[in-house]
C-alpha cells in the first residue's frame, strides 16, 4: 500500500525521499525492521492473551531431559510469524506481483491448516488434531494452485540471454549497450536450475518432449505433481524440526536468508548476466517478502529460544515448510532444496528411516528395533545427554554450512 502511495507522490508531486520506496533494497530494510518490532513488542502481547486462553502446550512423557518442565508453556505462537511477516507485506510490497500474490496464499493457506490442527488439539482436546490425510488434502491442494499459477500465468516468465554470435554482433556496433540489449524477449518457460552441473539448467518440458517434441506443451502434467511432493516434503520436514527450542525458527532464518539472496540476484539483470544464472523477471519483489518474513522469525526467536516462552505449533512449522517450498521453486532453485534444507531432510528422513525399519525387524524377528534411540533426529541427540541448546546451536552451525555450499553452486558447475 504505500508502495503505491509513494509512487503516486513521486509522480504527481516529486515529495523529496518517496522515491525511496521505488527501491528493493530499501523496501526490504524497512520490512525487517517492521517486522523484528512487530514480533518482539506485540509477540508478547499475543503469548500473554494464548497464556489467558489457557493455550498450553500438553507434553507426552518421552523420558528426555527438561521435557516436563515445559508442559504449560503456549503454544499457537505462529500465528506472531504470520502476522509480523504479512504487516510488512500488505504496506510494503507490489500486491499486483503474482509472486508476492502466491506467497499471501501460501501464507494463509498453510497457517489456516496449522491452526486447525493446533484448535482441535487443544480446544477440542484431541491430541492426534486435525487427521493425516486433510493435512496432505490442504498440501496437495496448494501445491495445485502454486503448480498451475507459476506453469499458466503469464507474468511468471523467463529471459535469456542471446546467443554469443549476436551478442558480439550488438556489441560490435555498440560496446557500452545496456546489459537488457543481450536479452531475448520475455516467455514462459519450464527451465529450472540443478546446482554442480556444468550447463546448470534443466527443462521439465525434456522429460516427455523426447518420446513426442509436440508433448512439451503438456509439461504441466510432470511440473505441478513434482511441486506438490516440494511443498508437501518440505512443510512435513519443518513440522518434524520444530521439537525443541528455537530449532525450526533459526534453521528457517538461516534457509530463507539463502534464497533471499537467490532472489534477488535471480530478478537483477545486472547481477544475475554477471553470475550467469536466470534472469527472473519480477522476482526480486519477494525480496520484501523474505525479508519480512526472516524479520518475524528472529522475532519469534526471541520468546522462542530455550528456555521457550511459547511454541509456534503447526499454525507455524506448517506456514514455515509451504512458504520456504514456494520460494524455492519461484526462484527456480527447488533442487537446492536437498542441500540447502539438508536439516529439514535429515529429520524427514530419520523418521521414515525408524519407522521402516521397525516395522520390517518387527515382522521379520517378532520384536521391533530401532535404528536411532528416538526419532526425529534431534531427539536421539537428547537420548544421547545433550542439551537441547547445544544440539539447536550445532544443527544452526550446519545450517549455515549448508547455506554457504548452496550459494557458492551459483558458480561451482
Amino acid at each position: 500500500m504505500l508502495y503505491y502511495l509513494f509512487d503516486y507522490l513521486d509522480t504527481h508531486f516529486q515529495i523529496p525521499g518517496a522515491r525511496l520506496f521505488g527501491y528493493i533494497t530499501f523496501r526490504a530494510a524497512v520490512a525487517i525492521i517492521l517486522s523484528l518490532l512487530i514480533s518482539t513488542i506485540y509477540g508478547k502481547r499475543i503469548i500473554r492473551y494464548l497464556q489467558k486462553q489457557q493455550v498450553g502446550e500438553t507434553i507426552r512423557d518421552l523420558g528426555l531431559e527438561g521435557q516436563v518442565e515445559k508442559a504449560g508453556t503456549p503454544t499457537m505462537g505462529g500465528i506472531i510469524i504470520i502476522l509480523a511477516t504479512l504487516i510488512p507485506v500488505l504496506l510494503l510490497a507490489r500486491l499486483d506481483n503474482v509472486y508476492i500474490i502466491l506467497l499471501i496464499v501460501t501464507t494463509l493457506w498453510m497457517g489456516a491448516i496449522g491452526f486447525i490442527d493446533d484448535y482441535i488439539k487443544k480446544f477440542r482436546k484431541n491430541k492426534e488434531g486435525l487427521k493425516g490425510k486433510f493435512k496432505v488434502l490442504g498440501q496437495v491442494g496448494l501445491g495445485i494452485i502454486v503448480g498451475a499459477t507459476l506453469y499458466f500465468n503469464p507474468d511468471v516468465t523467463l529471459k535469456e540471454k542471446l546467443p554469443i554470435e549476436q551478442q558480439q554482433e550488438i556489441l560490435a556496433a555498440n560496446p557500452k549497450v545496456e546489459s537488457s540489449k543481450l536479452f531475448k524477449d520475455e516467455e514462459r518457460s519450464t527451465k529450472t536450475t540443478i546446482p554442480f552441473v556444468k550447463s546448470n539448467e534443466f527443462d521439465y518440458a525434456e522429460i516427455i518432449a523426447w518420446v513426442n517434441p509436440d508433448w512439451a506443451k503438456y509439461a504441466w502434467i510432470i511440473f505441478i505433481p513434482i511441486v506438490i511432493f516440494i511443498i508437501t516434503a518440505v512443510s512435513n520436514g519443518a513440522n518434524l524440526t520444530d521439537g525443541i527450542d528455537g530449532l525450526a525458527a533459526g534453521t528457517s532464518a538461516i534457509i530463507v536468508l539463502t534464497l533471499g539472496i537467490f532472489a534477488w540476484v535471480s530478478g537483477n539483470i545486472i547481477f544475475s548476466d554477471y553470475l550467469n544464472i536466470m534472469y527472473i523477471p519480477r522476482v526480486e519483489e519477494i525480496t520484501i517478502y523474505i525479508a519480512a518474513f526472516v524479520g518475524a522469525l528472529i522475532g519469534f526467536l526471541w520468546y522462542n529460544a530455550y528456555p521457550a516462552q511459547v511454541f509456534m505449533g503447526d499454525t507455524g512449522s506448517l506456514t514455515i515448510g509451504g512458504i520456504i517450498a514456494v520460494i524455492a521453486i519461484a526462484v527456480r532453485k527447488e533442487w537446492l532444496i536437498p542441500v540447502l534444507c539438508g536439516i529439514f531432510l535429515a529429520e524427514n528422513l530419520s523418521v521414515v528411516m525408524q519407522v521402516g525399519w521397525f516395522k520390517y525387524t518387527k515382522k521379520k524377528y517378532g520384536e521391533g528395533r530401532r535404528i536411532f534411540k528416538m526419532s526425529p533426529l534431534h531427539h536421539h541427540y537428547q537420548k544421547c545427554g545433550h542439551h537441547e541448546s547445544k544440539i539447536v546451536t550445532r544443527f544452526w552451525i550446519i545450517g549455515i554450512l549448508l547455506a554457504i555450499i548452496s550459494i557458492v553452486t551459483l558458480k561451482i558447475r
